[in-house]
Order: C-alpha cells, then sequence, then structure tokens
C-alpha cells in the first residue's frame, strides 16, 4: 500500500469512513464487542478487588496475576472502546494525535501482558518440577522485581517506537493514509516488524511451550507415582489417571488459548510488510480483536479457575466484603 507523494486532493473521490455497512450487521458487531470489554473490564476488577482484600491470597504468584489483571483491565478501559468504534465505522474519529497515543499503549499493554503469562509459566514451572527451591527462588521481591521488568520494558520499548515515528520510516504515503482517509492503521516497516515479532511474541511463546511441555511430563511423573506408592491399585489408577487427564486439559486450554489468540495478529503483522501492505483491512481487524480476546479469557484462565476467586467474586457481588469477619 504504497502512495505517491502529494497533497490530499489525490484522493477526493476515496474514503474509508463507512457509513453504508449494514445496521443489524453493525449493531451486532457492538453487542458483541460490548460484551468482551465488559467481561474484560469488570473480571479483571473482580480479580483485583478479590485479591487486594484476602489477606490469604497475598502470595507472590496472586500478585503476578494481580498485575496481569490490571493491564487486561487497562486494555478493556483504554484500548478497546476505541479500536471497537474504528473496527465497525471503519473510520477513526478521535484526531491523529491520539491515534499515536492509542497506537503506542496498544502495542505497550498487549505486550505487558504477554511478557506476564510467559512470567506465570516460570512460577508454575518452579512449583511443579521444583517445589523445594519454589519457597526460596520464587519469593515476594523477585516477583515484584519481575512485574516491574514486565511493566518497564516493554512500555520504553513500545512506546519509543511509536513515538519517534521509527516503526513506520521508509513507508511511502504513510502520512497521507492517516490525513486523508482518517484512518489509524496498524502498521510496521519491515525492520520492526521482524524484531516485534520475535522479541515481543516468538521468543516468549516458545519459552511457554517449552515450559508448559515440561510441566505436563512432570505432571504425568507424579501422577504415575501416586498410583504406585498406593495401596490401593484400583483407587490409585483412578485418580491417576483423572490427575493426568485434568493436568493434560488445563495445559492444553492455557496454550490452545494463547497461541489461537496472538498467533493470527503477529504472523500477518510478520507478512504485511513483505507483500506490499496489500493484507484486507478486514483480516488486519479480525485478527487484531483475537489478541484483545485474550485479555477477556485471561480473568477466566487464570482466575475463576480456582475456588477463592468464585467464591470472591460471590463475596462481591453479595456485597459480603462490606461486613467485618
Amino acid at each position: 500500500m504504497e502512495f505517491e507523494k502529494g497533497n490530499c486532493s489525490q484522493f477526493e473521490d476515496l474514503s474509508f469512513c463507512s457509513n453504508n455497512q449494514y445496521l443489524v450487521t453493525r449493531l451486532g458487531l457492538y453487542i458483541f464487542f460490548t460484551c468482551s470489554i465488559t467481561i474484560t473490564v469488570f473480571g479483571s476488577l473482580d480479580i483485583i478487588i478479590t485479591i487486594a482484600h484476602f489477606r490469604q491470597l497475598h502470595s507472590a504468584t496472586n500478585l503476578l496475576i494481580l498485575s496481569l489483571s490490571s493491564t487486561d483491565m487497562c486494555i478493556g478501559i483504554f484500548i478497546m472502546p476505541y479500536s471497537m468504534v474504528r473496527t465497525v465505522e471503519n473510520c477513526w474519529y478521535f484526531g491523529n494525535l491520539y491515534c499515536k497515543i492509542h497506537y503506542g499503549f496498544d502495542l505497550t499493554l498487549s505486550v505487558i501482558s504477554i511478557f506476564h503469562l510467559c512470567i506465570i509459566a516460570v512460577d508454575r514451572l518452579y512449583a511443579v518440577c521444583k517445589p523445594l527451591y519454589y519457597p526460596v527462588k520464587i519469593t515476594l521481591p523477585v516477583i515484584k522485581r519481575l512485574v516491574l521488568f514486565c511493566w518497564t520494558a516493554p512500555m520504553i520499548f513500545s512506546l519509543g517506537v511509536v513515538i519517534s515515528n521509527s516503526h513506520v520510516s521508509g513507508i511511502e504515503g504513510y502520512d497521507l493514509l492517516v490525513q486523508c482517509f482518517n484512518v489509524c492503521p496498524i502498521t510496521f516497516n519491515k525492520l520492526w516488524t521482524v524484531v516485534i515479532f520475535f522479541t515481543c511474541f516468538f521468543s516468549p511463546a516458545a519459552l511457554m511451550v517449552v515450559i508448559y511441555v515440561k510441566i505436563f511430563l512432570v505432571s504425568q511423573k507424579h501422577a504415575k507415582f501416586i498410583k504406585n506408592a498406593a495401596m490401593d491399585s484400583n483407587t490409585s489408577q483412578t485418580v491417576s489417571k483423572r490427575k493426568e487427564h485434568k493436568a493434560a486439559r488445563k495445559l492444553a486450554i492455557l496454550m490452545g488459548v494463547f497461541l489461537s489468540c496472538w498467533v493470527p495478529i503477529f504472523v500477518i503483522l510478520l507478512i504485511h510488510p513483505f507483500i506490499n501492505f496489500s493484507s484486507p483491512k478486514v483480516i488486519f481487524e479480525v485478527f487484531n480483536w483475537f489478541s484483545y480476546i485474550n485479555s477477556t479469557c485471561n480473568p477466566i484462565l487464570y482466575g475463576f479457575l480456582y475456588p477463592w476467586f468464585r467464591n470472591g467474586l460471590k463475596h462481591i457481588i453479595s456485597c459480603r466484603i462490606c461486613y467485618s469477619g
């Protein structure tokens, strides 16, 4: 998508702001996106309140989940509503300055979320595979430093790239695309596409896959050990199979949701500049929302699967947390 240098007069007969879409389709999209935003914000808020309120949940592991939920809530409040309008209306109504701000924080919060998921995987690796070293290695000060890194490193990297405009340097006609078509496109040049793909996605994702495969194999060994050590062979075999199936199911869900949500957008971002930015815009929007849906799934996967958080939700809805004791 390279444009000739000039002014907006060459685009007089073109417009990306479409008001001719079917009303039912637009209304359906607004309802779907609004539901996703609501689940993201209030699901993350419930986890934040639950961990902050109950002292029993003040642990190093839950600090990671608290920070992840804060990231997802920020995505739901500050990123998803504006992206919803851009997707449905096929137009950016919030000005060029906020386009840059939105662009920068979208990339920043997305990378922060991915880094948190990677650190959570490392935490679970120590908890399952090295339980004796876990209290020594995974302490509250260590987790605080990791959380600080998960926030500061992506923020410096992502905002630096977007503010400096280095991510679109060398792309002919990008300024005209923004000014004349009134859009806020997701665009990176070849250099930054490769850097972002390998730094912000491929490396953390590969590490997560290796870690969860390791956890699964160790969990199977633990289940077999329990089966062999039990006195009742029939009971132990049943318990062992249940543990294996439960562990396999949880790990498959975690990695399946993560890869399904993030692989499409990063793959299309990687190939986009190498095919002269010819990918259909609708594909970009659909895959971009896949990544947002990951923030919708996180409160369910990393919070509500645990009984403590489900009970916390009941206490919040019933306002029982307002009573002493």
